[in-house]
C-alpha cells in the first residue's frame, strides 16, 4: 500500500491481547487499561483519531465489561462495543482482545499491533 496524500486519511485496525489475572473487576480494568495505554502510546494515537473500538472477552471473564476501562481513561465520546471470543481449544483464559479503528495518515505496515502476559501466540498462531 502507497503513502496517503497528505489531506486525506486511511482506516487502520490497531491490533491487541492481553490476560487478567483473573476474573474480578479489578483485573479486568487494569489489564485491559494496560494494554489501551501501551497500544496508543506505540501508535502515536490521539483519542480524536479513534473512530470505534471493539473489545472481545474469553467466556472466562464476566466480572466487568473491558470497554468500562477504556470510559475510566476518558474515551467518553468513542463507540465500544464488546463481544465474548469464541472458545477455541487451547486458546489462552482469560483473554482480552482489542481492535481499535483509527483515523491515520499511517498505513497498515506501520501499525504496532501489541500482545502482553500470555497473548503473545496469538499474532504467531498458524492455521490449522
Amino acid at each position: 500500500m502507497k503513502n496517503l496524500p497528505e489531506n486525506t486519511s486511511n482506516v487502520c485496525g490497531i491490533r491487541g491481547a492481553t490476560t487478567a489475572k483473573e476474573n474480578s473487576k479489578s483485573a479486568i480494568i487494569n489489564a485491559t487499561t494496560e494494554l489501551l495505554e501501551k497500544l496508543t502510546s506505540e501508535n502515536d494515537v490521539s483519542l480524536d483519531s479513534i473512530a470505534a473500538v471493539f473489545f472481545t472477552t474469553t467466556n472466562d471473564l464476566n466480572a466487568e465489561f473491558p470497554a468500562a476501562a477504556a470510559r475510566k481513561l476518558g474515551w467518553l465520546d468513542i463507540p465500544l462495543l464488546g463481544s465474548l471470543e469464541i472458545d477455541v481449544p487451547n486458546a489462552p483464559q482469560y483473554c482480552i482482545r482489542v481492535m481499535i479503528l483509527i483515523n491515520t495518515q499511517k498505513t497498515n505496515t506501520e501499525i504496532k499491533h501489541i500482545y502482553l502476559h500470555g497473548a503473545q501466540d496469538l499474532r504467531n498462531r498458524k492455521p490449522t
